[in-house]
């Protein structure tokens, strides 16, 4: 993967993306999900004039395309970064729904999330009390396919200004926190949260990268 073209694609995006006021909903990923097959701006517009155009919830399905698109290249990025380090293992199923990598063979799924705004907490809370934020982010999740109590490692994205989500597109920041949170990498620094199911109690281990401009 070309990080600084990804960079670039990811750029032309952002100023397109609008909140779109829903959680994912697997009806519509059926409906958007040749967004993992499109790497190029241009050519995702080309496919959602061609698909939606004529459907008369048209505006809220190109909202939706975008920012699943926005959002899953960026993962993409991040987890790109993370496998190029020698202990750091990609799973070889790219959709495998708990694991995307292993660090230290400790395996992870890798969320991506901005500093959300209905979190009664400040962005300095968090920081110093990250167990906080982090079982906020595993009880407030979508309850569609993409749920689950594994072990998660989060990269929370937070901007003065409260464009968040701008930070999506700043690869060359991303992999810089990146590098630095593997460099110093050690699982006894991992936050364990324990999740009462009706299965009994689920535990999992956790971090969390703060990314702040």
């Amino acid at each position: 993967m070309n990080l600084k073209r990804l960079e670039i694609q990811l750029k032309k995006c952002y100023p397109h993306i609008e909140k779109w006021g829903r959680k994912q909903n697997n009806d519509w990923d059926k409906e958007t999900n040749f967004i993992y097959k499109v790497r190029h701006f241009g050519q995702l517009e080309h496919h959602i004039k061609i698909k939606f155009e004529k459907q008369s919830n048209f505006k809220e399905l190109r909202i939706y395309t975008l920012n699943r698109w926005y959002n899953f290249w960026s993962a993409q990025g991040v987890e790109y970064i993370f496998c190029s380090y020698p202990n750091v293992v990609p799973h070889s199923d790219p959709y495998h729904q708990y694991i995307d990598f292993w660090i230290d063979e400790i395996p992870f799924d890798h969320k991506t999330s901005v500093f959300p705004k209905k979190y009664n907490q400040s962005i300095e809370f968090a920081t110093s009390t990250p167990q906080d934020l982090i079982r906020w982010l595993y009880e407030n999740q979508s309850k569609q396919k993409r749920f689950h109590l594994q072990n998660r490692l989060f990269l929370v994205l937070h901007e003065k200004n409260g464009q968040h989500q701008k930070l999506k597109s700043e690869i060359g920041i991303l992999q810089s926190a990146i590098e630095k949170y593997l460099r110093d990498f050690d699982p006894k620094n991992l936050k364990k949260l324990e999740f009462e199911t009706h299965e009994g109690i689920k535990t999992a281990y956790s971090d969390c990268i703060f990314i702040e401009r």
